[in-house]
Protein backbone atom coordinates (compact mmCIF):
# COMPACT_ATOMS: atom_id res chain seq x y z
CA UNK A 1 0.00 0.00 0.00
CA UNK A 2 1.37 3.15 -1.05
CA UNK A 3 -0.28 6.74 0.37
CA UNK A 4 0.16 10.31 -0.35
CA UNK A 5 -1.97 13.49 -0.60
CA UNK A 6 -4.87 11.31 1.30
CA UNK A 7 -4.91 8.45 -1.88
CA UNK A 8 -4.03 5.32 -1.40
CA UNK A 9 -3.68 2.90 -4.12
CA UNK A 10 -3.11 -0.68 -3.46
CA UNK A 11 -0.63 -2.36 -5.44
CA UNK A 12 0.41 -5.91 -6.63
CA UNK A 13 3.71 -6.85 -6.18
CA UNK A 14 6.08 -7.14 -9.35
CA UNK A 15 8.19 -10.15 -10.21
CA UNK A 16 10.75 -10.08 -12.71
CA UNK A 17 11.35 -13.82 -14.33
CA UNK A 18 13.32 -15.09 -17.39
CA UNK A 19 11.59 -16.26 -20.51
CA UNK A 20 13.20 -17.50 -23.92
CA UNK A 21 14.43 -14.55 -25.90
CA UNK A 22 12.61 -14.94 -29.18
CA UNK A 23 9.40 -14.25 -27.28
CA UNK A 24 8.60 -10.73 -26.98
CA UNK A 25 5.37 -9.22 -26.37
CA UNK A 26 4.52 -5.70 -24.67
CA UNK A 27 1.26 -5.47 -22.50
CA UNK A 28 0.03 -1.68 -22.25
CA UNK A 29 -1.44 -1.89 -18.93
CA UNK A 30 2.02 -3.04 -17.35
CA UNK A 31 0.42 -6.16 -16.00
CA UNK A 32 2.68 -8.25 -17.79
CA UNK A 33 5.77 -7.03 -19.91
CA UNK A 34 7.54 -9.12 -22.39
CA UNK A 35 11.28 -7.90 -23.07
CA UNK A 36 13.35 -9.05 -26.33
CA UNK A 37 16.07 -9.68 -24.07
CA UNK A 38 13.94 -12.29 -21.54
CA UNK A 39 12.68 -9.76 -18.98
CA UNK A 40 9.09 -10.08 -17.82
CA UNK A 41 6.99 -7.89 -14.84
CA UNK A 42 4.45 -9.96 -13.55
CA UNK A 43 1.87 -7.70 -11.91
CA UNK A 44 1.82 -4.04 -11.14
CA UNK A 45 4.96 -2.61 -12.12
CA UNK A 46 6.27 0.36 -9.88
CA UNK A 47 8.21 3.60 -10.98
CA UNK A 48 11.81 2.13 -11.24
CA UNK A 49 10.82 -0.78 -12.91
CA UNK A 50 9.45 1.15 -15.52
CA UNK A 51 12.09 3.53 -16.00
CA UNK A 52 14.86 0.37 -16.25
CA UNK A 53 12.77 -1.27 -19.12
CA UNK A 54 12.71 2.38 -20.38
CA UNK A 55 16.11 2.61 -20.79
CA UNK A 56 16.74 -0.55 -21.79
CA UNK A 57 15.07 -0.37 -24.90
CA UNK A 58 13.93 3.41 -25.71
CA UNK A 59 16.03 5.79 -27.55
CA UNK A 60 17.29 8.19 -25.16
CA UNK A 61 15.79 11.45 -27.07
CA UNK A 62 14.02 12.67 -23.47
CA UNK A 63 16.79 11.81 -21.00
CA UNK A 64 16.34 11.60 -17.48
CA UNK A 65 13.05 11.24 -15.95
CA UNK A 66 11.32 11.68 -12.62
CA UNK A 67 7.49 10.24 -12.92
CA UNK A 68 6.18 7.31 -14.42
CA UNK A 69 2.15 8.57 -14.55
CA UNK A 70 -0.08 5.69 -14.72
CA UNK A 71 -3.41 7.15 -14.20
CA UNK A 72 -5.33 10.56 -14.40
CA UNK A 73 -8.50 12.07 -13.36
CA UNK A 74 -9.14 15.87 -14.33
CA UNK A 75 -6.38 18.10 -12.66
CA UNK A 76 -4.27 15.06 -11.05
CA UNK A 77 -2.53 12.16 -12.11
CA UNK A 78 -0.86 9.06 -10.33
CA UNK A 79 2.45 7.58 -10.94
CA UNK A 80 3.34 4.01 -10.62
CA UNK A 81 3.74 4.32 -7.00
CA UNK A 82 0.74 5.40 -6.11
CA UNK A 83 1.36 8.62 -5.44
CA UNK A 84 -0.89 11.82 -6.47
CA UNK A 85 0.53 14.96 -8.42
CA UNK A 86 -1.89 18.19 -9.36
CA UNK A 87 -1.01 18.59 -12.60
CA UNK A 88 -0.38 21.88 -13.99
CA UNK A 89 1.04 21.53 -17.50
CA UNK A 90 -1.68 19.31 -18.69
CA UNK A 91 1.00 17.40 -20.64
CA UNK A 92 2.03 20.53 -22.41
CA UNK A 93 -1.23 22.05 -23.42
CA UNK A 94 -2.90 19.02 -24.29
CA UNK A 95 -5.37 17.56 -21.32
CA UNK A 96 -7.13 21.02 -21.66
CA UNK A 97 -10.16 19.73 -19.76
CA UNK A 98 -8.01 17.33 -17.09
CA UNK A 99 -6.97 14.15 -17.63
CA UNK A 100 -9.66 11.33 -19.10
CA UNK A 101 -12.59 14.14 -20.05
CA UNK A 102 -15.80 11.81 -19.51
CA UNK A 103 -17.09 12.72 -23.10
CA UNK A 104 -13.79 11.55 -24.54
CA UNK A 105 -13.84 8.47 -22.98
CA UNK A 106 -17.09 7.91 -24.35
CA UNK A 107 -16.48 8.93 -27.56
CA UNK A 108 -13.00 6.52 -27.61
CA UNK A 109 -14.95 3.58 -26.12
CA UNK A 110 -17.82 3.70 -28.30
CA UNK A 111 -15.72 4.11 -31.67
CA UNK A 112 -13.15 2.05 -31.04
CA UNK A 113 -16.80 -0.93 -31.17
CA UNK A 114 -17.54 0.26 -33.98
CA UNK A 115 -14.49 1.22 -36.32
CA UNK A 116 -10.92 2.15 -35.39
CA UNK A 117 -9.30 2.62 -38.72
CA UNK A 118 -9.91 3.23 -41.92
CA UNK A 119 -7.78 4.92 -44.94
CA UNK A 120 -8.53 8.38 -46.41
CA UNK A 121 -9.13 6.49 -49.73
CA UNK A 122 -12.58 6.25 -48.14
CA UNK A 123 -15.34 8.94 -46.25
CA UNK A 124 -15.04 8.99 -42.56
CA UNK A 125 -17.87 10.06 -41.10
CA UNK A 126 -16.50 11.25 -37.62
CA UNK A 127 -13.71 12.89 -40.02
CA UNK A 128 -16.05 14.75 -42.17
CA UNK A 129 -18.35 15.80 -38.80
CA UNK A 130 -15.22 17.33 -37.23
CA UNK A 131 -14.23 19.45 -40.08
CA UNK A 132 -17.76 20.79 -39.96
CA UNK A 133 -17.78 21.57 -36.30
CA UNK A 134 -14.42 23.51 -36.97
CA UNK A 135 -15.71 25.37 -39.95
CA UNK A 136 -18.33 26.67 -37.92
CA UNK A 137 -16.38 28.22 -35.42
CA UNK A 138 -13.29 29.20 -37.06
CA UNK A 139 -12.45 31.62 -40.61
CA UNK A 140 -11.15 28.24 -41.86
CA UNK A 141 -13.70 26.26 -44.03
CA UNK A 142 -11.25 23.62 -45.00
CA UNK A 143 -9.34 21.32 -43.00
CA UNK A 144 -6.94 18.37 -43.38
CA UNK A 145 -6.16 16.24 -40.95
CA UNK A 146 -2.98 14.19 -39.64
CA UNK A 147 -1.31 13.44 -36.51
CA UNK A 148 0.92 15.71 -34.67
CA UNK A 149 1.26 19.66 -34.85
CA UNK A 150 4.61 18.78 -36.56
CA UNK A 151 2.92 17.28 -39.67
CA UNK A 152 0.02 20.31 -39.29
CA UNK A 153 2.77 23.05 -39.59
CA UNK A 154 3.91 20.68 -42.81
CA UNK A 155 1.18 20.62 -44.10
CA UNK A 156 0.81 24.35 -44.16
CA UNK A 157 4.15 24.86 -45.53
CA UNK A 158 3.09 22.21 -48.44
CA UNK A 159 -0.17 24.69 -48.85
CA UNK A 160 1.70 27.73 -49.12
CA UNK A 161 4.01 26.22 -51.58
CA UNK A 162 1.65 24.00 -53.34
CA UNK A 163 -0.86 27.43 -53.75
CA UNK A 164 1.48 29.87 -55.29
CA UNK A 165 2.47 26.41 -57.71
CA UNK A 166 -0.90 26.14 -58.83
CA UNK A 167 -1.27 29.97 -59.52
CA UNK A 168 1.82 29.66 -61.73
CA UNK A 169 4.14 32.04 -59.08
CA UNK A 170 7.53 30.36 -57.88
CA UNK A 171 7.79 31.53 -53.80
CA UNK A 172 8.59 29.17 -52.31
CA UNK A 173 10.04 30.56 -49.57
CA UNK A 174 8.37 31.00 -45.87
CA UNK A 175 9.80 33.72 -43.51
CA UNK A 176 9.17 32.40 -39.60
CA UNK A 177 10.36 34.20 -36.22
CA UNK A 178 13.27 34.18 -33.97
CA UNK A 179 12.32 32.57 -31.16
CA UNK A 180 9.36 30.52 -32.59
CA UNK A 181 8.90 26.27 -32.20
CA UNK A 182 7.27 24.81 -34.91
CA UNK A 183 8.32 20.88 -34.42
CA UNK A 184 10.98 18.49 -34.89
CA UNK A 185 10.92 17.35 -38.52
CA UNK A 186 13.66 18.48 -41.17
CA UNK A 187 10.94 21.46 -42.49
CA UNK A 188 9.55 22.08 -39.16
CA UNK A 189 12.80 22.14 -36.85
CA UNK A 190 14.26 24.43 -39.90
CA UNK A 191 11.43 26.95 -39.52
CA UNK A 192 11.95 26.94 -35.39
CA UNK A 193 13.76 29.88 -35.13
CA UNK A 194 15.64 28.22 -32.31
CA UNK A 195 19.41 27.13 -33.19
CA UNK A 196 19.30 24.86 -30.31
CA UNK A 197 17.27 22.46 -32.34
CA UNK A 198 19.02 22.35 -35.44
CA UNK A 199 22.04 20.99 -33.71
CA UNK A 200 23.58 17.87 -35.68
CA UNK A 201 20.77 17.69 -38.08
CA UNK A 202 22.35 19.97 -40.79
CA UNK A 203 22.03 20.41 -43.82
CA UNK A 204 18.83 21.95 -42.70
CA UNK A 205 15.45 22.26 -45.47
CA UNK A 206 16.57 25.54 -47.69
CA UNK A 207 13.54 28.25 -47.99
CA UNK A 208 13.41 29.51 -45.00
CA UNK A 209 14.39 32.65 -42.74
CA UNK A 210 13.62 33.77 -39.30
CA UNK A 211 13.34 37.49 -38.58
CA UNK A 212 12.96 39.13 -34.62
CA UNK A 213 9.26 38.19 -33.51
CA UNK A 214 7.71 41.27 -32.55
CA UNK A 215 9.49 43.45 -35.65
CA UNK A 216 7.42 44.41 -38.48
CA UNK A 217 10.27 46.82 -39.89
CA UNK A 218 12.75 43.98 -40.36
CA UNK A 219 10.10 41.34 -41.83
CA UNK A 220 9.36 43.81 -44.52
CA UNK A 221 13.10 44.03 -45.20
CA UNK A 222 13.06 40.38 -45.34
CA UNK A 223 10.15 39.57 -48.09
CA UNK A 224 11.33 38.95 -51.17
CA UNK A 225 9.92 38.20 -54.91
CA UNK A 226 10.17 34.85 -53.40
CA UNK A 227 7.95 34.99 -50.33
CA UNK A 228 4.94 32.41 -50.05
CA UNK A 229 4.39 32.99 -46.34
CA UNK A 230 4.94 34.25 -43.12
CA UNK A 231 4.34 31.67 -39.86
CA UNK A 232 4.15 33.11 -36.62
CA UNK A 233 3.19 31.82 -33.25
CA UNK A 234 0.21 34.24 -31.96
CA UNK A 235 1.93 33.84 -28.62
CA UNK A 236 5.57 32.02 -28.43
CA UNK A 237 4.93 29.12 -26.19
CA UNK A 238 8.07 27.38 -26.13
CA UNK A 239 9.80 30.76 -26.44
CA UNK A 240 8.91 31.70 -23.19
CA UNK A 241 5.08 32.72 -23.86
CA UNK A 242 6.29 35.72 -25.41
CA UNK A 243 3.66 38.31 -26.33
CA UNK A 244 3.05 40.56 -29.11
CA UNK A 245 3.17 44.24 -28.63
CA UNK A 246 -0.34 46.27 -29.73
CA UNK A 247 -0.78 46.02 -33.11
CA UNK A 248 1.88 43.92 -34.11
CA UNK A 249 -0.24 41.09 -35.55
CA UNK A 250 -2.35 43.70 -37.23
CA UNK A 251 0.42 45.11 -38.84
CA UNK A 252 1.98 42.10 -39.99
CA UNK A 253 -1.79 40.87 -41.81
CA UNK A 254 -1.15 44.21 -43.30
CA UNK A 255 1.53 43.87 -44.82
CA UNK A 256 0.72 40.46 -45.94
CA UNK A 257 -1.95 42.06 -48.04
CA UNK A 258 0.36 44.81 -49.24
CA UNK A 259 2.88 42.27 -50.66
CA UNK A 260 0.55 39.37 -51.38
CA UNK A 261 2.34 36.80 -49.01
CA UNK A 262 0.18 34.30 -47.73
CA UNK A 263 -0.28 34.63 -43.43
CA UNK A 264 0.00 31.26 -41.37
CA UNK A 265 -0.97 31.19 -37.33
CA UNK A 266 0.33 28.45 -35.57
CA UNK A 267 -1.67 27.61 -32.76
CA UNK A 268 -0.88 24.15 -31.83
CA UNK A 269 -0.46 25.65 -28.20
CA UNK A 270 -2.50 29.13 -27.98
CA UNK A 271 -5.70 27.10 -29.98
CA UNK A 272 -8.75 25.36 -28.43
CA UNK A 273 -9.33 27.64 -24.87
CA UNK A 274 -5.86 28.13 -23.81
CA UNK A 275 -5.98 31.68 -24.06
CA UNK A 276 -9.41 32.17 -23.13
CA UNK A 277 -10.97 32.29 -26.81
CA UNK A 278 -11.34 29.31 -29.16
CA UNK A 279 -8.78 30.25 -31.09
CA UNK A 280 -6.27 33.27 -29.88
CA UNK A 281 -6.47 34.98 -33.20
CA UNK A 282 -9.97 36.09 -32.16
CA UNK A 283 -8.29 38.58 -29.45
CA UNK A 284 -7.06 40.33 -32.50
CA UNK A 285 -8.13 41.91 -35.17
CA UNK A 286 -6.81 39.69 -37.76
CA UNK A 287 -7.77 36.48 -39.73
CA UNK A 288 -4.55 34.63 -41.19
CA UNK A 289 -5.29 32.33 -44.30
CA UNK A 290 -4.19 29.38 -42.74
CA UNK A 291 -4.14 28.10 -39.07
CA UNK A 292 -2.42 24.71 -37.43
CA UNK A 293 -3.90 22.86 -34.28
CA UNK A 294 -2.64 19.92 -32.30
CA UNK A 295 -2.02 19.59 -28.97
CA UNK A 296 -5.52 19.04 -27.00
CA UNK A 297 -7.38 18.57 -30.21
CA UNK A 298 -7.84 15.23 -29.63
CA UNK A 299 -8.44 15.29 -25.62
CA UNK A 300 -5.17 13.44 -25.18
CA UNK A 301 -5.62 10.91 -28.70
CA UNK A 302 -2.94 12.49 -31.27
CA UNK A 303 -4.07 14.21 -34.12
CA UNK A 304 -3.61 17.42 -35.62
CA UNK A 305 -5.09 19.82 -38.54
CA UNK A 306 -4.25 22.19 -41.19
CA UNK A 307 -7.17 24.72 -41.89
CA UNK A 308 -7.60 27.04 -44.62
CA UNK A 309 -9.65 29.65 -46.31
CA UNK A 310 -11.50 28.23 -49.36
CA UNK A 311 -9.41 30.07 -51.44
CA UNK A 312 -5.90 29.11 -50.32
CA UNK A 313 -7.13 25.28 -50.04
CA UNK A 314 -7.52 25.27 -53.64
CA UNK A 315 -3.46 24.57 -53.35
CA UNK A 316 -3.98 21.19 -52.17
CA UNK A 317 -5.60 18.75 -55.53
CA UNK A 318 -5.93 14.85 -55.04
CA UNK A 319 -2.73 13.17 -54.37
CA UNK A 320 -0.61 16.37 -53.57
CA UNK A 321 -0.92 15.76 -49.84
CA UNK A 322 -2.12 12.74 -47.77
CA UNK A 323 -1.88 10.89 -44.26
CA UNK A 324 -2.62 6.92 -44.16
CA UNK A 325 -3.71 7.85 -40.03
CA UNK A 326 -4.96 11.32 -40.57
CA UNK A 327 -8.43 11.87 -39.27
CA UNK A 328 -8.98 8.41 -38.58
CA UNK A 329 -12.16 7.53 -36.92
CA UNK A 330 -10.64 6.89 -33.33
CA UNK A 331 -9.21 10.02 -33.44
CA UNK A 332 -11.60 12.36 -35.31
CA UNK A 333 -14.58 11.36 -33.10
CA UNK A 334 -12.47 11.87 -29.86
CA UNK A 335 -11.56 15.08 -31.50
CA UNK A 336 -15.37 15.78 -32.38
CA UNK A 337 -16.14 15.39 -28.15
CA UNK A 338 -13.67 17.20 -26.86
CA UNK A 339 -14.36 20.52 -28.64
CA UNK A 340 -18.02 20.15 -28.17
CA UNK A 341 -17.09 19.86 -24.51
CA UNK A 342 -15.26 23.15 -25.03
CA UNK A 343 -18.13 24.99 -27.00
CA UNK A 344 -20.51 23.72 -23.72
CA UNK A 345 -22.15 26.97 -22.23
CA UNK A 346 -20.03 28.66 -19.59
CA UNK A 347 -16.79 26.53 -19.98
CA UNK A 348 -14.50 29.67 -21.35
CA UNK A 349 -16.63 32.01 -19.67
CA UNK A 350 -15.50 30.14 -16.22
CA UNK A 351 -11.93 29.39 -17.65
CA UNK A 352 -11.76 33.13 -18.71
CA UNK A 353 -12.15 33.88 -14.88
CA UNK A 354 -10.04 31.64 -13.66
CA UNK A 355 -7.52 32.95 -15.46
CA UNK A 356 -7.86 36.47 -14.20
CA UNK A 357 -7.61 34.83 -10.43
CA UNK A 358 -4.45 33.25 -11.47
CA UNK A 359 -3.11 36.03 -13.06
CA UNK A 360 -4.17 38.49 -10.28
CA UNK A 361 -2.46 36.16 -7.50
CA UNK A 362 0.74 35.33 -9.32
CA UNK A 363 1.21 39.23 -9.90
CA UNK A 364 0.64 40.03 -6.26
CA UNK A 365 2.92 37.18 -5.76
CA UNK A 366 5.73 38.88 -7.78
CA UNK A 367 5.41 42.38 -6.20
CA UNK A 368 6.10 40.87 -2.88
CA UNK A 369 9.12 38.55 -4.09
CA UNK A 370 12.00 40.26 -6.53
CA UNK A 371 13.29 37.13 -7.81
CA UNK A 372 9.73 36.59 -10.56
CA UNK A 373 11.07 39.27 -13.10
CA UNK A 374 7.04 39.51 -15.19
CA UNK A 375 4.21 37.55 -14.92
CA UNK A 376 2.75 37.69 -18.54
CA UNK A 377 0.27 35.35 -20.42
CA UNK A 378 -3.01 35.10 -21.87
CA UNK A 379 -5.71 32.75 -20.69
CA UNK A 380 -4.83 30.11 -18.71
CA UNK A 381 -1.38 30.16 -21.05
CA UNK A 382 1.19 31.86 -18.70
CA UNK A 383 4.29 32.47 -17.98
CA UNK A 384 6.33 33.41 -15.02
CA UNK A 385 9.99 34.46 -16.08
CA UNK A 386 12.36 34.10 -12.94
CA UNK A 387 15.39 35.69 -11.71
CA UNK A 388 16.78 32.25 -11.47
CA UNK A 389 16.67 28.93 -13.87
CA UNK A 390 13.37 27.59 -13.75
CA UNK A 391 14.70 23.97 -13.54
CA UNK A 392 15.58 24.84 -9.77
CA UNK A 393 12.20 25.39 -9.37
CA UNK A 394 10.14 22.65 -11.32
CA UNK A 395 12.57 20.16 -9.01
CA UNK A 396 11.26 22.20 -5.89
CA UNK A 397 7.60 21.99 -7.79
CA UNK A 398 7.78 18.32 -7.93
CA UNK A 399 8.65 18.30 -4.69
CA UNK A 400 5.67 19.47 -3.81
CA UNK A 401 3.49 17.09 -5.80
CA UNK A 402 2.71 19.88 -8.59
CA UNK A 403 3.61 19.13 -12.19
CA UNK A 404 4.85 22.57 -13.75
CA UNK A 405 6.62 23.43 -17.09
CA UNK A 406 9.13 25.79 -18.19
CA UNK A 407 10.34 27.56 -21.62
CA UNK A 408 14.24 28.65 -22.57
CA UNK A 409 16.61 29.08 -18.96
CA UNK A 410 14.25 31.26 -16.96
CA UNK A 411 10.46 30.83 -17.86
CA UNK A 412 8.10 28.62 -15.43
CA UNK A 413 4.87 27.99 -18.04
CA UNK A 414 1.72 27.53 -15.58
CA UNK A 415 -1.06 25.96 -17.88
CA UNK A 416 -3.93 24.12 -15.56
CA UNK A 417 -6.87 22.40 -17.70
CA UNK A 418 -9.50 25.28 -18.45
CA UNK A 419 -11.88 23.76 -15.81
CA UNK A 420 -8.86 23.83 -12.82
CA UNK A 421 -10.68 24.16 -9.39
CA UNK A 422 -10.03 27.71 -8.14
CA UNK A 423 -8.82 26.08 -4.63
CA UNK A 424 -5.85 24.12 -6.89
CA UNK A 425 -5.17 27.59 -8.57
CA UNK A 426 -4.87 28.27 -4.16
CA UNK A 427 -2.58 25.65 -3.20
CA UNK A 428 -0.28 26.17 -6.17
CA UNK A 429 0.05 30.43 -5.50
CA UNK A 430 0.50 29.31 -1.52
CA UNK A 431 3.31 26.74 -2.37
CA UNK A 432 4.90 28.81 -5.22
CA UNK A 433 5.02 31.95 -2.38
CA UNK A 434 6.47 29.66 0.24
CA UNK A 435 9.34 28.17 -2.36
CA UNK A 436 10.34 31.51 -3.27
CA UNK A 437 10.49 32.60 0.57
CA UNK A 438 12.31 29.54 1.41
CA UNK A 439 14.98 30.15 -1.56
CA UNK A 440 15.43 33.29 -0.63
CA UNK A 441 15.78 32.41 3.59
CA UNK A 442 18.55 30.05 1.85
Amino acid sequence: MSCRRKTCISRQPSATIKVPRWLTWFSFRGNLVFGKAGDILVGQSNTEQIKNLSDKYLMNTYGERKLAPVKGSGSRVWDADGVEYLDFFTGISVNNLGHCHPAVVRAIQQQAETLIHVSNLYYIEPQARLAALLAEHCFAKKWFFCNSGAEANEAAIKLVRRYWHERGEHKPEIIAMDNSFHGRSIATVTATGQSKYWDGFEPLAPGFKHVPFDDVSTLRKAVSARTGGIMLEPIQGEGGVKMPSPGYLERVRALCHELDVLLIFDEIQTGLGRTGKLFAYEHYDVTPDIITIAKSLGGGVPIGATGATEEVAEGFTPTSHASTFGGNPLATAAAEAYVRALLERGVLDRANELADLFMSELRALAARHGSIEEVRGKGLMIGVELAFPAKEMLARFLEERIIVGSAGQDVLRLYPALNVAEDDIKVVVETFGRLLKERKNG
